[in-house]
């Protein structure tokens, strides 16, 4: 026999968008034998709460385009120089940084886990609620140029001004035009002191002038990034070397 008010039920759930309302009956079986109807309601509001709070985790690791997910529990922290301590990296993916608008540079070769630490701390803040969009920098200057020539330049300026934390990863393998260096400018130009920014690169900034055309603009560039910032000397050898180098000894 079918249940009407079930029918009504899920109708209305789907209707009013409280989705979990229609599992009711799941709320209802766990529910303790003394329960009363308040017991219920909390159930399921919290049940909802939650699974919102997932749908809306879901979105922002979606919307945040990591190439791949990485957290500090993965990470090997006796990597890191003297100068860097575990307990700092820590404080950071607590991401009161983004709070107080400032940014982080990590400078250092390759291989030093830059791009692991800049994930790590970027799912933190996606799970915080903050909004995060992780670009790597060469790609990001093509997409800038691709978008100012279709006079769609508009559209992205808008998705990074609703970034919380923009991740600009690899600043360093590739040298930029007047065009392309002057798009890159004015998106790090624009989040200063309203938003943060996240860059790793090869090169210490005595060396960005090999990257940009315009050593004013370098100057300029720096600037922006080293205001209100953190930045982290990564030096030392290759994680990734040393651990291939181990594995193939083994």
């Amino acid at each position: 026999m079918i249940d009407h008010r079930e029918e009504q039920i899920k109708l209305l759930a789907k209707q009013l968008k409280l989705p979990t309302f229609a599992n009711y009956m799941d709320i209802l079986r766990q529910a303790k034998a003394d329960a009363d109807f308040s017991d219920l309601l909390l159930d399921l509001l919290l049940a909802e709460a939650s699974a919102r709070q997932e749908n809306q985790n879901r979105r922002r690791l979606k919307a945040a385009a990591f190439p791949y997910q990485k957290t500090l529990d993965d990470f090997d922290f006796s990597q890191l120089n003297e100068s860097v301590s575990p307990v700092f990296i820590q404080e950071l993916a607590s991401c009161k940084f983004i709070d107080e608008h400032k940014n982080i540079v990590m400078i250092g070769n390759p291989g030093r886990g830059k791009t692991h630490i800049s994930i790590a701390i970027g799912l933190k803040a996606c799970l915080q609620g903050y909004r995060v969009l992780f670009k790597n920098a060469g790609s990001l200057s093509t997409e800038l140029t691709e978008a100012r020539d279709a006079y769609q330049l508009g559209r992205i300026e808008r998705l990074l001004d609703k970034t919380d934390l923009l991740i600009l990863d690899e600043l360093s393998y590739m040298s930029f035009n007047k065009y392309e260096s002057e798009l890159l400018f004015k998106v790090i130009s624009d989040r200063s002191e309203r938003s943060s920014t996240i860059v790793t690169t090869n090169l210490p900034f005595s060396r960005w002038t090999e990257l940009f055309e315009n050593n004013t603009l370098v100057s300029a560039l720096v600037d922006r990034l080293t205001f209100r910032s953190h930045v982290l000397d990564m030096s030392g050898p290759s994680y990734r070397l040393l651990t291939a180098q181990a594995s193939a000894n083994q």
